[in-house]
């Protein structure tokens, strides 16, 4: 059986790949969608569309600027709370009760950050 010290450095790998993942897949996301805005003959400094997540699809496969910016930067806001459920997750299947506590109010605190961002909109 690999040792608790194997299956850390594990857990810390996987998280490692999804933040980078996360981070490059957004980046890309964004440069096409600025690619896209300038083949549009937009300026990076117009003001944009509103945030609409349903008209996001619709954007992307119209190759439209906005649906690649949105996806992005949903993206790179996202990477950091997949990687504390990721914690969870992998702290859940060590067995390491207090880190689980500890992954679960960091994303209880995420959540009320949303909740408060958003309800006042």
């Amino acid at each position: 059986m690999e040792s608790r010290r194997s299956l850390e450095a594990g857990l810390e790998g996987t998280i490692a790949r999804l933040l980078t993942a996360g981070t490059y897949g957004s980046i890309a996301l964004l440069l096409a969608g600025t690619a896209l805005l300038l083949l549009e003959g937009r300026s990076p400094l117009d003001l944009g569309p509103a945030f609409d997540p349903a008209a996001i699809p619709g954007e992307i496969l119209g190759l439209r600027s906005a649906g690649f910016l949105w996806l992005g930067i949903l993206g790179l806001i996202a990477t950091p709370s997949a990687r504390v459920v990721a914690a969870v997750i992998g702290y859940s299947r060590l067995g390491d009760t207090r880190m689980v506590a500890v992954a679960v109010l960091i994303l209880v605190v995420i959540v009320a950050g949303v909740v408060a961002g958003t309800a006042g909109g």
